[in-house]
């Protein structure tokens, strides 16, 4: 055999292996050298990618805090509750008696009951003061020179309970004086036209005793005087129980 024909041989070969297999180094239809196996792109995700931002927010917002603004009637931190009597510093008042010249004094008639009369004392000084039981009072003739003659009220007895009434400062004590308490007009003290009021006939001396007029056509008999007390009402009550002589 001839070397021509040894050559032709294996080349034929070659066509018919390629025949049978259906494609060829140039067949398009032919699956690429990038392509993978399956014939679908993979998508490659990448493991470091940040969160989503719904995973990443914060679930609430966060809190704020508000200083407290005191109003401005708001009493100072630390400042004290008012005592119930009289806004008094009780223990302070009863050993630091009231000072004439802190006091202001004033009597008034009752229009619903003209035989009464209210005293009014009045603490004008910085601090609570303390008051006898109840003020010293005589009701007579202002023209007289002698005035031992005057008379006194009744007053309530068996008293005890503090050393003296306290009074805070800028606060008023009262006292009721109920000049004719039987309502009668036929018996009345010939000359009678002056009430006269010491405060604290407990510390005070008389010369610090104060006169005011009881007005025309006022009618004294059997007076009864009450203890101070912290309101009007009260004093009243507190006259009515009169008993016992000074």
């Amino acid at each position: 055999m001839s070397a021509r024909r040894t050559l032709l041989v294996p080349a034929a070969l070659v066509g018919v292996l390629l025949a049978v297999s259906g494609c060829g180094p140039d067949d398009p239809s032919g699956p690429g050298p990038t392509q993978a196996a399956t014939g679908t792109p993979a998508v490659a995700t990448p493991t470091g990618a940040p969160a989503s931002a719904s995973a990443s927010a914060p679930t609430s917002a966060p809190k704020t805090t508000t200083p407290t603004v005191p109003t401005a009637d708001a009493p100072p931190t630390g400042a004290a509750a008012t005592p119930a009597g009289g806004g008094a510093d009780d223990s302070y008042a009863y050993t630091h008696p009231c000072d004439t010249k802190d006091l202001t004094i004033r009597v008034t008639a009752r229009p619903e009951a003209p035989s009464q009369r209210v005293i009014e004392v009045r603490n004008q000084g910085a601090r609570s003061c303390g008051l006898s039981y109840f003020p010293l009072v005589s009701v007579g003739d202002s023209h007289a020179a002698d005035r031992s003659k005057d008379l006194r009220p009744l007053v309530p007895g068996g008293l005890g309970g503090p050393p003296a009434y306290p009074v805070g400062a800028g606060r008023t004590a009262y006292a009721v004086i109920d000049l004719n308490p039987g309502g009668g007009s036929a018996a009345t003290t010939a000359g009678v036209d002056e009430l006269n009021v010491l405060a604290d006939g407990d510390h005070m001396p008389t010369g610090e005793t104060r006169n005011f007029p009881l007005g025309p056509g006022a009618k004294v008999r059997a007076p009864k005087l009450g203890l101070y007390r912290a309101t009007v009402a009260d004093a009243v009550a507190s006259a009515a129980t009169a008993d016992q002589r000074q």
